[in-house]
């Protein structure tokens, strides 16, 4: 799914992240709460309050893939 996409660094959000947000919200979540580069080549990965669920985000060439 990665191999080859270059990414350098993966960022936990610590607690727990309301996961009715898309990429949006996600992205605003990134750059405000954790002042880090959205375009960096890093995945962003936020879970639930039960923890059984994850996002990721990751911004490509051309724009954001959220898993």
């Amino acid at each position: 799914m990665l191999i080859g996409s270059g990414v350098e660094k993966v960022y936990l959000a610590c607690g727990s992240t309301d996961l009715r947000k898309a990429m949006d919200g996600l992205a605003a979540l990134v750059s405000q709460a954790f002042c880090l580069d959205l375009f960096s080549p890093s995945l962003f990965v936020f879970c639930n309050r039960q923890r059984d669920k994850l996002k990721i985000l990751h911004w490509n060439h051309n724009g954001f893939w959220l898993y």
